[in-house]
């Protein structure tokens, strides 16, 4: 016959330890109770009940938020192997009234911060006279309790004392003795929210013994476990209670992930390594066999050497540590030791991989499709189901998620994860193309969703209720307060990768009247690049790209125009400036084919080395940009670097010009005749003192180079590789009939026509 204790039961647990929530879930069982009190959030009691949907998978966190201010927000994450989800879980499907106690969020948001937090514990910090070589009980009253023990690691006490004990019949009561101790040895707390806390629990508590509930279990933080034993008159807590402020919340269920479940972040106990917590709670029998086995299995699915013998070996290190060390049974620190030096060899690089894949884990829960959204994430989940995204899908780091935008599919998949960065939700994030990949149609993203994006969805929602609509209307918002040409020009290359037509037209609009008064010439220059590469990759992703050539035709001609009178009279930091900025120009209209653009830079470039009072490192990058266009012959070339580099010149003006000369073309100087050439020629042509005299100003502009690049040109000069004279690039002529014997094969191994049958 079960015996009906007549009073609350307090069970003090530790948030999120698998030890604990097995102790809490056989104490349920055996007490039987007709009321299950849990400290949480009374504000998400609407959808508590969907705990038990068959499509929940836990990790999750309930998320309560204000409604008009979303980042006003706090979650509060669960595990399988939380002790809360085990209670009310047990509670939900045994038909238990089940409640939460906690001090209702609609009063702890009331005038919080706009930071989205984490948990329901938020501790007080340790106080200034507290010794610092001490743990302040408040802040870690585990902690305290494992340094009262001995220990220097809360985590292996907690696993010494409640994760490999065999009998916890009298666990929580050992608990509730503990933390009576503590509290009673510390000074009265003088934290307002703690006190509210704890008399809301309180009031809970008597309201359910008023409801005539006889067998109630109390679920709480192992702190709050003597403050709730006993209770003192209900004025007292009546009059905590009075006047606090109000605010309206919602509450919703959201995945979560175990990387999110560490110790600095859920609630205020947290654990280090929710991966291996899983596995303790998943496997109460051959613990450290089976976890060997998953190391041997991972580190043979990475290429590394995991036999059988490694795993039995392991096995046998590690129980040999726990019967040294005078434990029970093998913990973390025995496994993790004994993996480093039989599986490992002594080396930490492979524990870092099992650090993040086991010890901490990968996993993301799910929730059910009938939890309550908002209308931009019922739109999101729709697009996700349809375009096969689906949040809670975690891809491989070495694997990026490679989009073909030559197939619909694909393209309508970059273009969602385009328009979610517009609303400054970084699902994905581009990575740079390898050597391997060819092509302009592909783009590569690295896709991972955090479970933050959930409140920045809900943020987003006052922009429209579709992905689509927010986006453009976000993006219009964003045109009508920017201040400048390249805000703009950088806002539409982002828009037309997303593919928002309707805010083109607005944008356009924008840059045309931004540009008209426009009078800085940097801006100019920078606003290029981004309209140029719009206009490179147009063709792909079928975007009309006609306005976008117009207002580059009024940028080119006004860059043409100011820019010489930008040149006059820099100082080294400005001229260093402007040469970033020409450089990218001039990469910029190397996407346009338009010859107009080339022959009115090239004119611009002429007029800039010509003029006087003009920094050498711009007119020696002006004169390397004509060589590399064949529009300044090599001779003139020549010439221009012997002047430059007189001895009748300043040095420091020789030594800007031949920076700017040689910017970025170490490896061109090897593959380049004539550029090498030119230089080589100068130098041979240079008097024994003169050359002594030039020689710190050369080695200042090669040490820019790389190692390998200085070492190849050395070889190249000593065996005496250099082009004989420098000479004018003269076009090749073009021999088409041979060109198209080539083609067919060209095409096959460009996918464009099927291969021949055998």
């Amino acid at each position: 016959m079960t015996h009906h204790t007549p009073n609350p039961q307090i069970f003090g647990i530790r948030h999120h330890g698998p030890g604990s929530a097995r102790s809490l879930r056989h104490a349920l069982e055996q007490m039987q109770p007709d009321a299950l009190l849990v400290e949480g959030p009374p504000d998400a009691a609407d959808v508590l009940p969907l705990l038990t949907h068959a499509d929940m998978q836990p990790p999750v966190a309930l998320l309560v938020y204000v409604p008009d201010q979303p980042r006003h927000a706090v979650f509060y994450p669960f595990a399988v192997f939380s002790p809360e989800w085990q209670a009310l879980h047990y509670g939900l499907t045994h038909g238990i009234p089940v409640r939460f106690m906690d001090l209702p969020q609609i009063h702890q948001l009331a005038g919080s911060d706009s930071a989205p937090k984490s948990g329901s514990d938020p501790l007080p910090e340790a106080a200034p006279e507290y010794p610092p070589d001490l743990i302040n009980p408040r802040h870690d009253p585990l902690g305290a309790l494992a340094q009262a023990a001995g220990y220097s690691d809360r985590e292996r006490w907690w696993e010494h004392m409640v994760e490999q004990r065999q009998d916890s019949t009298d666990l929580f009561a050992a608990i509730l003795e503990a933390m009576t101790a503590l509290r009673a040895e510390l000074p009265p707390a003088d934290d307002a929210l703690e006190e509210q806390r704890e008399a809301y629990m309180r009031q809970a508590i008597r309201a359910a013994l008023h409801e005539g509930f006889a067998r109630i279990a109390v679920v709480c933080g192992a702190w709050h476990a003597p403050a709730l034993a006993t209770l003192p008159p209900a004025q007292q807590d009546t009059a905590t209670l009075k006047g606090l402020p109000k605010t309206k919340t919602q509450a919703t269920w959201v995945p979560w992930t175990y990387s999110r479940l560490s110790y600095t972040t859920g609630y205020g106990a947290g654990i280090e390594s929710p991966g291996w917590y899983q596995h303790l709670w998943s496997h109460q029998e051959q613990v450290v066999i089976r976890w060997m086995t998953r190391v041997a299995r991972l580190l043979r699915e990475e290429g590394l050497d995991a036999s059988s013998a490694h795993s039995i070996e392991a096995v046998r290190l590690a129980e040999t540590l726990a019967a040294l060390r005078g434990h029970p049974l093998p913990g973390l620190p025995e496994l993790t030791e004994a993996i480093q030096t039989v599986f490992c060899f002594g080396s930490p690089l492979p524990l870092r991989l099992i650090h993040e894949q086991m010890i901490v884990g990968d996993i993301m829960g799910v929730v059910p499709s009938e939890t309550p959204m908002v209308p931009l994430q019922r739109d999101l989940e729709r697009q996700q189901k349809r375009l096969k995204l689906p949040m809670h899908t975690t891809y491989d780091a070495k694997k990026p998620l490679d989009l073909d935008l030559r197939k619909e599919l694909d393209l309508e998949r970059s273009h969602l994860l385009h328009r979610l960065d517009l609303l400054d939700i970084p699902w994905g994030k581009t990575e740079r193309i390898s050597r391997q990949v060819r092509g302009t149609f592909h783009e590569l993203w690295r896709v991972e969703w955090q479970p933050e994006f959930a409140v920045r969805l809900i943020e987003a929602g006052i922009w429209g209720n579709t992905i689509y609509d927010a986006a453009t209307a976000c993006t219009r918002d964003a045109a009508r307060n920017a201040t400048d040409l390249p805000t703009l020009t950088h806002l539409i290359n982002r828009v037309l990768l997303a593919d928002l037509a309707e805010s083109i037209t607005y944008l356009m609009e924008r840059l045309q009247s931004e540009a008209a008064v426009a009078n800085d010439i940097a801006h100019i220059m920078e606003a290029l690049p981004p309209l140029a590469n719009v206009l490179r990759y147009g063709n792909v992703r079928k975007t009309d790209t006609s306005l976008v050539a117009h207002v580059v035709d009024g940028l080119v001609v006004r860059v043409c125009v100011n820019l010489p009178l930008a040149c006059v009279s820099l100082n080294d930091d400005a001229a260093e400036t402007l040469v970033q900025q020409i450089g990218g120009f001039q990469s910029a209209l190397a996407f346009l084919p338009d010859p107009a653009h080339q022959a009115a830079w090239q004119s611009t470039l002429w007029h800039i080395s010509a003029m006087p009072n003009v920094h050498g490192l711009v007119v020696g990058l002006c004169c390397r940009f004509l060589l590399d266009a064949n529009a300044m012959p090599a001779e003139e070339a020549a010439r221009r670097m012997g002047l430059a580099l007189s001895p009748a010149n300043d040095p420091p003006h020789a030594a800007a010009w031949l920076a700017g000369f040689l910017r970025g073309s170490g490896e061109l100087l090897i593959y380049d005749e004539v550029l090498f050439g030119v230089l080589d020629a100068w130098v041979q042509s240079l008097r024994s003192d003169t050359f002594t005299t030039l020689l710190p100003l050369l080695r200042r502009t090669f040490a820019t180079f790389e190692p390998p690049v200085r070492r190849r040109l050395g070889e190249q000069v000593r065996r005496g590789l250099a082009a004989p004279a420098p000479t004018s690039k003269q076009p090749h002529a073009f021999d088409a009939e041979r060109a198209a014997r080539v083609l067919p094969l060209v095409e096959q191994l460009l996918g464009l026509t099927p291969e021949p049958q055998a």
